[in-house]
């Protein structure tokens, strides 16, 4: 597998820089254009006090840090990008518990792809991208070291970090941006079996100042097969201000409905809040506290098995420290607690679980 993943980096690396072999056209795209290459690695140990036999932490809405009492990377990543006047392009290829957690369905060596899409403008301000992309969905990604706390909310993991299919987006300038997007679901790079739908999506994102973002995205789709066809239509907005040159703030709320069953007009729903609040305390070192809820009583998106389904009050306490640019050491607690039992325990199942996690993140 790893042989397969440096020799499909290789590849790529040798398409983007030797492609064009004239002097003279070399010479004029080199003033147009930048390559980029990034590598990151994240490798962390988590510890649930719960202590769940299987070595995955307790907690069933959880996709990233999920190993349990062991070392382990949750992603590594090595990108590429290509970007010109007219073209644009990118592709990542990635290892880790983050990927066999979130790509589980996928086959074969696109478990190992980050993104990978090309774009070209159609006119000032205007791109049409297709391939895979990171989703439009959230402001927490599965880039750790951007991320406000150490661990993502629930709804950050239970909404797409990735999707495939086609973009058009029009970037106005610093304040606006607008997408419209078709593509193969909800989070799949293949198509679920039986279903010829597309779903349709929208992004729109305003930055009134260089400090603060309003975003709204929405998701209208269908993820069963044709023959159980049941309508899925999702909102997401999220609001992020740095309120000073010491303290961010960061607000999200989800809320979803999704057909009981074809052809008939009665929803089961969804719907995530959170919180999180980052203060800098020196120049290396900053804490975050997050507060969140997530309630998914019919089991849309998370199955539990149980009457109640996932009703979770959820919080956390980070502490970063930067000793030196491109690399981070995090340390976090959390605690969540449900009206259900439904975090796993050496014996059976309970309603509380705290979970500690340290994290050593370095990006070059």
């Amino acid at each position: 597998m790893i042989k397969k993943f440096y020799l499909l980096f290789y590849l790529f690396s040798a398409t983007v820089l030797f492609a064009q072999t004239d002097p003279v056209e070399l010479d004029t795209i080199k003033k147009t254009h930048t390559v980029q290459f990034t590598g990151f690695i994240d490798a962390y140990y988590s510890y649930d006090f719960n202590q769940p036999p299987n070595h995955e932490v307790s907690a069933p809405f959880i996709y990233n840090y999920k190993r349990n009492n062991e070392f382990n990377i949750n992603l590594a990543l090595l990108s590429a990008s290509y970007s010109g006047d007219k073209i644009r392009s990118k592709i990542g290829l990635m290892a880790g518990t983050y990927a066999q957690y979130n790509y589980a369905s996928e086959q074969g060596l696109l478990k190992n792809i980050y993104e990978a899409n090309a774009g070209i403008k159609l006119m000032k301000h205007l791109w049409l991208d297709a391939g895979i992309f990171a989703s439009h969905i959230g402001n927490e990604s599965a880039f750790s070291l951007t991320n406000p706390t150490l661990t993502r909310s629930i709804m950050a993991e239970n909404t797409p970090y990735y999707q495939t299919g086609a973009k058009l987006t029009y970037d106005a300038g610093k304040k606006w941006l607008f997408s419209l997007l078709l593509l193969n679901g909800w989070q799949n790079i293949q198509e679920t079996p039986g279903n010829t739908n597309k779903p349709v999506c929208t992004q729109i994102l305003f930055r009134p100042n260089d400090k603060t973002e309003i975003n709204y995205s929405t998701f209208i789709g269908n993820e069963k097969p044709d023959t159980a066809k049941q309508w899925r239509y999702f909102n997401h907005f999220y609001f992020t201000s740095h309120l000073s040159k010491k303290i961010y703030l960061s607000t999200a709320f989800d809320y979803g409905i999704q057909q009981k069953y074809k052809d008939k007009a009665h929803y089961d729903k969804w719907f995530g809040t959170s919180v999180i609040l980052k203060y800098k305390l020196t120049h290396k070192f900053s804490t975050s506290l997050r507060g969140e809820y997530y309630s998914d009583p019919s089991q849309v998106i998370v199955t539990t098995n149980t009457p109640y389904g996932t009703n979770v009050l959820g919080a956390s306490l980070n502490l970063d420290f930067s000793p030196y640019q491109g690399s981070l050491i995090r340390l976090e607690g959390k605690m969540y607690n449900a009206q259900d039992n439904i975090f796993l325990t050496k014996t059976g199942y309970n309603s509380q679980t705290y979970i500690v996690t340290i994290d050593f993140v370095v990006s070059f």
